[in-house]
């Protein structure tokens, strides 16, 4: 059941050549403060899935850096049957305040949790030795605290998803979930307002999501990169198809993009087009429907501007059952508009086989974006706008969840008050294509404001702070 992601290590004093040389000595000092407390211990983290999605985004490169910072950190997956899969998005749906499928959380969802939990245990637990720290990602895995606990571990709960004013449907999650948690030893939520109710508030610690300006999704791209990746990969169609040069994969290798992604579209997208891009799982919280038909019907075609949606392959990503569903939605949603709008909207299912290839295709989108957008109906903390803030690109984004702590409004991106008000939506997009002398001042202070708050130095630092507080002072 249970299995380690092998992890390669990366050298952290590669971000001397980003940070300001004062917070890179912080740096330091705060990586040989952990490497002498956590000496002899593992830093375990656990999730459900090694492949798509932001927690995997995450992890990745917060457990190379600890490691190359000399921290024996490791990643752990669980693995579940569809009808786990079922239950946990049941609970990240009513978390995000949204009712799902509207299936029961009932005695039955409570025992098909708690059987896959403990067949992925038998598989882990006698690896966690006593003091040990073990930090365990979002609903798939809180059921694992009892055990992990028992076994003299230091247990860490991070959820990564919450809703900033929480009704019925979130405390209905939380009432699920909370039993198994209230031994851990402390919980991290990514921003204040997403802490729960009946949690012991001395226990909680507030940690933003970050991104790795390295790796292949977020690296710099020359435009010629840019354009032969979009080529190759079939998204645009041009003269020629130079093949793309190498790119560093996440293990310092070379890779290469030799997949095509599967286009949905009237007509091909070509590379002088001016594109506005969303980039998101197929997930009804993405709003995919609402970005398709935004664009279709409130961004003119005088602009020029073509809408591309891209998402992973609905078959690659394990623990979202609904992603097939809601492509189909996208898709039936795209034929519906006009003829005309229709031909300036493509959807793109990028592979999944190589995970460094389709990193750097969407790094590639990013970068040929005019505007990016993020529409989401929910957001725990939507990592995607810190990807492209860090590109230099002006991002439309909703004012939800942790989307807030990223963007200040008309400074480093646009707002949106209500993510369901299509033609505002559409004004704001347009409004940056018809500027782009604007649009590029927000783009230029957009990556400052990334590589200030939100790049992965800051939540390492903040991690080994929460551990060092625990070990030398547990909780109780």
């Amino acid at each position: 059941m249970a299995f380690e992601v092998d992890i390669p290590s990366k050298d952290p004093s590669r971000f001397r050549d980003v940070l300001p040389p004062e917070r890179f000595e912080e740096f330091e000092h705060g990586c040989e403060e952990a490497r002498r407390l956590l000496d002899g211990h593992v830093v375990w983290n656990v999730n459900s899935t090694a492949r798509g999605g932001g927690v995997v985004e995450l992890l990745r490169p917060l457990v190379a850096y600890a490691r190359g910072a000399g921290v024996d950190a490791r990643w752990m997956v669980v693995e579940g049957t569809p009808e786990f899969f079922t239950v946990t998005k049941r609970i990240h749906n009513r978390l995000h305040g949204s009712p799902g499928d509207r299936g029961p959380l009932d005695e039955n969802a409570q025992r098909i949790y708690e059987d896959v939990l403990a067949a992925n245990l038998a598989e882990f637990v006698d690896r966690v030795l006593p003091n040990d720290v073990v930090i365990l990602h979002d609903p798939q895995t809180a059921g694992m605290v009892h055990e992990l606990h028992a076994a003299g571990a230091l247990v860490i709960w991070r959820c990564h998803v919450g809703l900033d004013t929480p009704n019925e449907l979130a405390r209905e999650a939380w009432a699920f979930l909370r039993p198994y948690l209230l031994e851990a030893d402390a919980y991290v939520f990514s921003r204040e307002a997403f802490a729960w109710e009946g949690l012991d508030r001395k226990k909680i610690a507030i940690i933003a999501p970050t991104i790795d300006v390295f790796s292949p999704k977020n690296c710099d791209l020359d435009r010629e990169t840019v354009r032969s990746i979009l080529l190759v990969s079939g998204i645009v169609t041009g003269a020629e198809v130079p093949a793309p040069p190498p790119f560093p994969c996440q293990d310092g290798t070379p890779g290469r993009v030799e997949r095509r992604a599967q286009m949905f579209e009237d007509e091909p997208l070509h590379e002088y087009d001016p594109v506005v891009l969303q980039v998101s799982r197929w997930d009804a919280l993405k709003d995919p429907i609402g970005v398709i038909e935004g664009f279709g019907h409130h961004v003119p075609a005088e602009t020029g501007a073509r809408l591309v949606y891209a998402a992973p392959a609905v078959d690659a990503v394990s623990d979202d059952p609904e992603g097939e569903r809601v492509m189909r939605e996208a898709l039936a949603t795209r034929e519906a508009l006009p003829a005309d709008a229709r031909r300036r909207v493509h959807l793109a299912a990028l592979p999944m086989d190589d995970l460094n290839e389709n990193a750097v295709m969407v790094n590639a989108l990013q970068r040929h974006a005019r505007v990016v957008v993020q529409k989401s109906l929910a957001e725990g903390f939507g990592l995607t706008v810190a990807e492209a803030m860090w590109k230099a690109r002006p991002v439309v984004a909703s004012r939800i969840g942790g989307i807030q702590e990223q963007i200040t409004h008309g400074e480093t991106g646009i707002l949106l008050d209500d993510p369901r008000d299509l033609r505002a939506y559409g004004a704001a997009v347009t409004a940056l294509l018809m500027d782009p002398e604007r649009a590029e001042e927000i783009g230029r202070r957009a990556r400052e404001r990334v590589r200030d708050r939100f790049i992965s130095v800051r939540s390492l630092l903040d991690y080994f702070a929460l551990i060092r507080r625990f070990m030398l002072v547990p909780s109780g």
